[in-house]
């Protein structure tokens, strides 16, 4: 009985959690810093809770926006893409370069540097979008690796594989000759949370709109959404645009919070950790980028303590839920009895309210 009623109140906090999801990211998200989580002690294989050290808060909450934006084109439109690493990495270096070169403000920057990433995504998806399958991502990770290239031989403007460094944003600007520091980590936290849940709102009402139901439709069968009459060329670029859009602004918001851009923003292997995170937390869920974020990158933080090849039990851990988990962690989460219809009814009432 006890472990029948244990279970009752878990499945009804799990049916409140799906029915109310933004409410509840939210309140997560803003007590995140002050949960307590497992930390590996001085002699293993003992554990010690604690509070998660502000910088990989701010890690999870900003490849968290990463991860969501490329839900977009995997979970929703269907398409796979190598080279997401180069909207990162052009957002990050685009804010990185208009500071230290240009000596713009944070707000002059953040438009360069989304700016950049908006419109190679343009250039990109007009260009790719004519490909399909393997021969798509193919042509996605050769882009990618054209923009590492270039930066890594330009070393007297990108600082090439050092780095672009000099990069320190000390305060915002804000409407009526106010300012916000940011120079404690904590301040950025929750700087950048204010850009991550007006994502999400915007995100979510694009998604609930027709729109997002043609991007669905063509992620089940583009053939019959073009037979229906829509421009499925023309959804799948918007689509990659947008993609690209909220990449860039994570890469942008990644290089505010190390004050430094390295090289790597714009390897390859950023461009798998991304697809890694969206496929473990649940791609074509809306919160499961977020899950995956936070899922690998505590991973890689307890692993490496006590190994230097922690990527080789990560790609276990990986193996294994996409054996077992196809959906992902959040997607699992969802299919729990009694809890897909609760968030289905969740999504007709936000699109009855739009």
């Amino acid at each position: 009985m006890a472990g029948q009623g244990a279970g009752g109140v878990v499945r009804r906090a799990a049916s409140a959690v799906a029915a109310h999801p933004l409410p509840v990211m939210v309140a997560a998200f803003a007590l995140l810093p002050l949960l307590p989580f497992p930390h590996p002690a001085a002699s293993f294989p003992f554990i010690r809770f604690s509070r998660l050290y502000e910088a990989l808060t701010s890690q999870i909450l900003v490849w968290g926006l990463f991860a969501l934006g490329y839900n977009i084109l995997l979970g929703y439109t269907g398409i796979l893409s190598f080279g997401h690493a180069a909207y990162w990495g052009l957002g990050a270096y685009g804010l990185g370069l208009a500071v230290v070169h240009l000596k713009a403000g944070f707000w002059l920057a953040l438009v360069v540097g989304v700016g950049a990433a908006t419109l190679a995504a343009t250039l990109f998806g007009l260009f790719c979008l004519h490909r399909r399958g393997i021969y798509f991502a193919m042509l996605t990770l050769a882009f990618a690796q054209l923009f590492y290239f270039i930066v890594f031989q330009t070393y007297s403007f990108t600082g090439g594989d050092d780095g672009l460094r000099g990069l320190a944003i000390r305060e915002v600007g804000l409407p009526g000759g106010f300012s916000l520091g940011l120079e404690g980590p904590l301040r950025f936290y929750y700087f950048a949370l204010a850009f991550v849940i007006l994502s999400v709102l915007v995100l979510k009402r694009v998604l609930e709109s027709p729109f997002g139901r043609v991007l669905e439709a063509i992620r089940e069968s583009e053939e019959r959404a073009r037979a229906c009459g829509y421009d499925t060329d023309r959804v799948k670029l918007f689509s990659f645009i947008l993609s690209g859009f909220f990449a860039g602004l994570a890469g942008a918001l990644s290089a505010v919070h190390l004050s430094f851009v390295p090289i790597e923003s714009l390897y390859w292997t950023t461009s798998g950790e991304v697809v890694i995170m969206t496929l473990l937390g649940g791609q074509g869920t809306f919160f499961g980028p977020f899950v995956g974020a936070a899922v690998f990158l505590l991973l890689q933080d307890l692993l490496s303590v006590f190994t230097e090849h922690w990527e080789l039990f990560l790609g276990a851990v990986f193996m294994a839920f996409v054996l077992y988990l196809p959906r992902g962690i959040w997607g699992a989460v969802l299919d729990l009895p009694g809890l897909r219809p609760a968030a289905a009814e969740a999504r007709g009432a936000g699109e009855e309210g739009g």
